[in-house]
């Protein structure tokens, strides 16, 4: 092995070293043969220096491949010194390590390029930002691909602070999530309106921090969500109001053909006339209710936002509802009361929103043994969950498409704006609502929160 050779060499050399020293000294002090000691000098001194030349050529061997693994510097090999050194081995090791470091770099730079070229490829516009904590000026775009520089309109930049000085208005909203979250944005570029979902992320590598920014044009998926939506809506709207107009149009022309070519009515004649007129007035007034509905839907009030525990918010909806579910001799079970986590709310809109769901849950409890509410509350992912569970009947799949379109619903009697309403309450506190349901077995609405 090398370090056989090589100690065995450091050794023989070490030893011929002590031995020409003590026979130098030998000679210097019990004879007179000077250039005897003058030669053993000479053969001493060349025998340390090619010791140290020995020792500070591995050395520096060393040293040159530490540099280069450092440097990446992959065309140092030590072929000719893995043959003829003292060392083969460990030349050899010299040079499988800087190839296998070779064909990692490789493997990786490849990597890097296959990554670069699908997010160049793709239509999400893609921004990574190199932070500089002391100087934000300075802050180095990593990468800008192809569809963010179309999407904004912009060349892609090397700096951030030339997008901020073009772009001041995206700039700026990306600031309020810097730390990392979703925004929805309306951009005017080139009195061009561009609607993007954006999202961002915060990443430390190898002790630099990223940023990396998200985003791409959605103004098309919304027209069409929109379109459809209307179209549902105009649906509804145009079968309530069928429903309505029709039976007034027939009786109103009963109406017309007993009273038409009569100067005067007669007893009997009011007597048939008292029906058609009370369903004129009670379709009239379903209509107007209808209309006042639409109106509740459309004009819900801006959130007065404050922060409000969990656990007052679940006790508050407990002692407002537990009468109700009492009286359908319903079990009302609300965990957590005591939770002392805060969201950021508008809790009259919030309670109108659970009061909507639990309510919903109460009338689909009818008929179903052993009734049971549950509400509570969970975190997952920076999302907070109010949950409001039932074991009633539950939804079917076919109608769990249709629950949040205005005006539908499966109850007698109900308006079918409920849970537009609840829906709409938690889009203003930029949440959303959830429902899962198994059919006989249980149902979850969930409000959902952002919570960082």
């Amino acid at each position: 092995m090398f370090y056989e050779r090589f100690t065995f060499r450091l050794i023989f050399k070490l030893l011929f070293i002590n031995a020409l020293g003590w026979l130098l000294i030998y000679l210097i002090l019990k004879t007179k043969l000077w250039f005897t000691i003058a030669g053993l000098s000479f053969i001493l001194i060349t025998s340390v220096y090619t010791l140290y030349s020995y020792i500070n050529q591995i050395r520096s061997d060393i040293k040159r491949f530490i540099l280069a693994i450092k440097t990446r510097d992959h065309t140092l090999n030590f072929k000719n010194k893995s043959t003829k050194g003292s060392f083969p081995d460990l030349y050899n090791s010299f040079d499988d390590i800087i190839k296998t470091h070779k064909d990692i770099q490789l493997e990786q730079d490849a990597m890097f390029q296959l990554i670069r070229t699908i997010l160049q490829q793709v239509p999400v516009g893609v921004i990574v930002v190199k932070d500089v904590k002391d100087d934000a000026e300075q802050m180095e775009i990593a990468f800008f691909n192809e569809a963010a520089a179309t999407l904004l309109n912009v060349p892609a930049y090397k700096y951030w602070h030339r997008l901020k000085q073009h772009l001041p208005v995206f700039t700026a909203e990306i600031a309020h999530i810097r730390k990392g979250g979703k925004r929805f944005l309306e951009l005017k570029i080139q009195d061009k309106l561009i609607q993007l979902s954006t999202e961002v992320i915060p990443l430390n590598l190898y002790g630099a921090d990223y940023t990396i920014i998200s985003f791409q044009n959605i103004k098309d998926e919304i027209e069409q969500k929109e379109i459809e939506a209307w179209n549902r809506l105009i649906g509804v709207i145009s079968h309530e109001i069928l429903n309505s107009i029709t039976p007034i149009s027939s009786l109103s022309d009963t109406v017309n053909s007993m009273v038409a070519n009569k100067e005067y009515l007669n007893k009997e004649d009011l007597e048939d006339l008292k029906p058609a007129l009370q369903t004129i007035k009670r379709r009239s007034e379903g209509l107007l209710g209808f209309v006042k509905d639409y109106r509740l839907i459309a004009e819900l009030p801006t959130p007065e936002l404050e922060f409000h525990s969990i656990g007052g918010i679940l006790q508050h909806i407990h002692v407002l509802m537990q009468p109700f579910a009492a009286a359908k001799n319903i079990r009302l079970q609300v965990g957590q009361t005591s939770s002392k986590i805060t969201v950021n709310v508008d809790l009259k809109l919030v309670e109108q929103a659970l009061i909507n769901l639990v309510t919903n849950s109460i009338y689909s409890l009818e008929d179903t043994e052993n009734p049971l509410i549950e509400i509570d509350y969970r975190l997952e992912q920076n999302k907070l969950f109010i949950d409001v569970a039932d074991n009633g009947k539950g939804i079917e799949p076919e109608v769990l498409e249709k629950i949040f379109v205005p005006f539908f619903t499966t109850r007698k009697n109900g308006s079918g704006i409920g849970l537009t309403i609840t829906r709409n309450i938690m889009k203003m506190h930029y949440g959303s609502l959830e429902v899962s349901s198994v059919p006989g077995e249980k149902t979850i609405f969930s409000l959902v929160f952002n919570y960082v």
